[in-house]
């Protein structure tokens, strides 16, 4: 078994969550809210689900520094030094490259597990067996693992990964990498049984990654290679360097491009809480497929809507089917539910027509 001192998890926790305006506002976005009234955000969630298999002082936050005191109010067990705060967002690869160069500087021999802080794991147990498989197999093979989830619908949001051959148990090498599809080549790879939801969970070894990074990103590297990490100078440092980085993912960055990639599969009760169908999919609803949130409805000849108003407000619906209405601060969206791609759009245009008031 390796030990549990080389067990490191990096959470990625710097978006905006822009789909899920306006409930996620640039100020606070939804991996620090609330949905299901647990008494815990999405990212508190996250840490405790990791914090069970890596020691506290492993577990790093990247996020932009915008968000620094609501990650330190939110993880009062963490130092200063575990939040990593980017001066501007640069994607995953640039962060990510960070973060693997400051856990190298502490631990040569570190795994690491990368998770977005914006998930949702029903089925914990399941999921952290195969986290701790993960590590084991990282530990002792020069592979970059990523974790793949069995579609049960064509889903247009996520990224699909196509397996090769059968390693293991549940093991695969990856033959190719598909960025969010079409509706129909998604029903084409639900029903062709050898894709599988990406689920953006990332396991390594740090040599593996850095070893990948030099060699399919160099731009980045280059700029971020430096003496200075595990030092006071490391903040200036990045401070001075990140933001020239390319706007990359790791995706397209390294996972698509690299040789030795590997995925691991499992039913873990996974969900990218992305957008406003997914909380409606995961959701209680009523007899008509309703679902409401935070607030109190009366609803009259509608269905398969969802409701989301701050607690204490009644909302009165009628004659609606398929609809998100959903009011946070000072503003309310009402749109139908499967529009939902466009509300970047409308967060655009409110920003272009109003400025950031709204944003």
């Amino acid at each position: 078994m390796i030990d549990k001192k080389n067990n490191y998890c990096v959470i990625i926790s710097g978006g905006v969550g822009s789909r899920f305006w306006p409930y996620s506002r640039k100020n606070l976005p939804k991996q620090f809210l609330d949905f299901f009234g647990t008494g815990q955000s999405l990212l508190q969630q996250t840490f405790e689900r990791f914090n069970k298999i890596v020691p506290t002082e492993n577990i790093l936050i990247v996020t932009n520094e915008l968000y620094a005191n609501l990650v330190q109010e939110q993880l009062p067990l963490l130092h200063p030094s575990q939040i990593l705060l980017e001066p501007s967002r640069r994607n995953t690869a640039p962060c990510i490259a960070w973060a693997s160069l400051h856990i190298k500087a502490m631990n040569p021999n570190a795994n690491i597990v990368v998770a977005p802080s914006d998930h949702l794991i029903l089925k914990e147990d399941e999921f952290l067996t195969a986290i701790r498989n993960g590590l084991q197999f990282v530990a002792n093979n020069d592979k970059l693992l990523t974790l793949g989830i069995r579609p049960n619908r064509p889903e247009t949001g996520y990224g699909y990964i196509q397996i090769d051959e059968q390693m293991g148990e549940n093991l695969y090498k990856v033959k190719t990498f598909t960025e969010k599809p079409e509706l129909e080549l998604a029903k084409v790879f639900v029903a062709c049984g050898e894709f599988y939801w990406n689920s953006g969970l990332f396991i390594w070894n740090v040599n593996a990654i850095i070893n990948a990074l030099e060699k399919y990103l160099p731009d980045v590297m280059s700029k971020l290679t430096s003496n200075t990490y595990g030092t006071p100078q490391e903040m200036d440092f990045i401070n001075e360097h990140f933001s020239a980085c390319n706007n990359v993912s790791i995706d397209f960055g390294v996972m698509e491009k690299a040789d030795n990639v590997y995925v691991s599969l499992g039913d873990f009760g996974w969900s990218d809480l992305g957008t406003w169908g997914s909380l409606y999919d995961l959701s209680e609803k009523d007899t008509d497929g309703n679902v409401t949130l935070k607030c109190h409805t009366q609803l009259y000849d509608s269905k398969n809507n969802i409701v989301v108003l701050p607690s204490g407000k009644l909302a009165v619906v009628a004659g609606m089917d398929g609809y998100l209405i959903a009011e946070s601060d000072n503003v309310l969206l009402i749109c139908p539910k499967d529009q939902e791609s466009a509300i970047r759009k409308y967060v655009t245009d409110a920003q272009i027509k109003f400025g950031n008031d709204y944003i």
